[in-house]
């Protein structure tokens, strides 16, 4: 049950920007923008940089699956593990966080200055106990409603100091999984009590870290990735792979984000659209594209019409509200519109760095104030008797 509250945690972590727009929708949004507003870049497509990044990481070849009217093999073609690694079927979730780009961003400047308040300690720890260092080792993390992914260089990774007490066996190819072991719990009254640990882990050429709740769900991680999956289609391709963060999102998972009194809409949702592809792009300010596909493009339209009044409603909602949260909110909803077309249509909502950067200005400061908390004080300097004596005080060693 543990396990599941968690799983639900990160799934809602990683949908943030969405729910923000899901609730958005709640309170509303307009056709009109103000004259004021900066232009915003939204993710629509893959770049250049983008293309070239997918291009490098086809770092395995898997074979291809036998076609049983010829019983010929195609050529195998190299892909990307970590795509390989996702589920697949309709109905699932994968959304992939580009943690190496996102470190780089704007915003992962002031996310950096947020974990390095206390001066790094934590994030030392952390290294010194696992032989991973997140800023460096770490490419994308991708949760899933299966699990966790994690892809990056673990060469240097403690993974038996880690998981020393589970039983842990070679699997496939170039994988091993550890399987939960038994721990002994101190009891209050003195005793102990053996419990069986939770989750289950598999590491994959030490490029994949696969965390799931059973040993099953990490081996068909690691079946897909070595080709020994079903013939379904992959969740997320190639192309589908921009912006600094992006996936798919079941409809269930974004109904479930709808507050009660509109339990309605989130019915509507459910009953229309089929999936929900995210694309984040925080490179400037953050920008959120979520396009909504259906079967039905009448119905899809309908729900794009629907969804477009309620945001046009709040946005003059806020715009007529006095107080500071009112005009914040009419700010951001300044860049929210629903684009229809046909059987899908587009969300975009966006987030300007300069609000950001205000609501994070306590980190920086923070941090500003614990590396002058670390500094050794300066001692006031001695008086200058003579050019000799400047000399030597200016050659003795620092702390002397």
């Amino acid at each position: 049950m543990e396990k599941r509250q968690k799983r639900k945690l990160w799934l809602g972590v990683a949908g943030l920007l969405f729910a923000l727009a899901a609730l958005l929708m709640f309170t509303g949004q307009g056709e009109e923008s103000r004259p004021e507003a900066p232009k915003v870049e939204f993710p629509r497509r893959m770049r250049a940089p983008e293309r070239e990044r997918a291009e490098r990481r086809r770092t395995q070849v898997a074979p291809p699956p036998v076609d049983a009217g010829t019983a010929e093999k195609e050529p195998a073609r190299p892909r990307d593990p970590l795509l390989a690694a996702l589920p697949r079927g309709k109905g699932k979730t994968a959304v992939v966080i580009e943690a190496n780009a996102l470190r780089h961003s704007p915003i992962g400047a002031l996310l950096l200055d947020c974990l390095m308040r206390d001066g790094g300690k934590q994030l030392d720890e952390f290294r010194k106990a696992s032989g991973v260092d997140p800023l460096q080792d770490l490419d994308r993390l991708v949760v899933t409603d299966e699990g966790m992914m994690l892809s990056g260089n673990f060469e240097n990774a403690k993974f038996k100091e880690l998981l020393g007490e589970r039983t842990s066996f070679d699997y496939g190819e170039s994988a091993r999984v550890y399987e939960p072991g038994d721990t002994t719990v101190p009891q209050k009254d003195g005793t102990t009590v053996r419990r069986r640990g939770g989750g289950s882990i598999g590491t994959w050429n030490n490029q994949l870290l696969v965390v799931g709740e059973s040993p099953d769900e990490v081996k068909a991680a690691i079946d897909r990735v070595e080709g020994r999956g079903g013939d379904e289609p992959p969740l997320l391709t190639e192309n589908s792979t921009y912006g600094e963060m992006y996936g798919v999102l079941s409809v269930e998972h974004i109904a479930r984000l709808f507050p009660p009194e509109q339990a309605q809409l989130a019915e509507r949702l459910r009953a229309v659209a089929q999936n929900v592809e995210l694309h984040m792009d925080a490179s400037s300010d953050v920008a959120l594209v979520a396009e909504v596909t259906g079967a039905n493009s009448s119905e899809v339209e309908d729900l794009g019409k629907s969804l477009g009044a309620a945001l046009s409603l709040a946005r003059l909602q806020a715009q007529a509200g006095g107080d500071k949260k009112d005009k914040d909110l009419a700010q951001l909803l300044d860049f929210a519109k629903v684009r229809p077309d046909g059987d899908s249509f587009t969300l975009e909502m966006a987030v300007p760095l300069s609000i950001i950067q205000e609501r994070l200005a306590f980190c920086r400061e923070g941090r500003k104030e614990e590396a002058a908390a670390q500094a050794p004080s300066e001692e006031p300097a001695p008086p200058a008797a003579s050019d000799a004596s400047t000399q030597g005080a200016a050659a003795a060693p620092s702390g002397e």
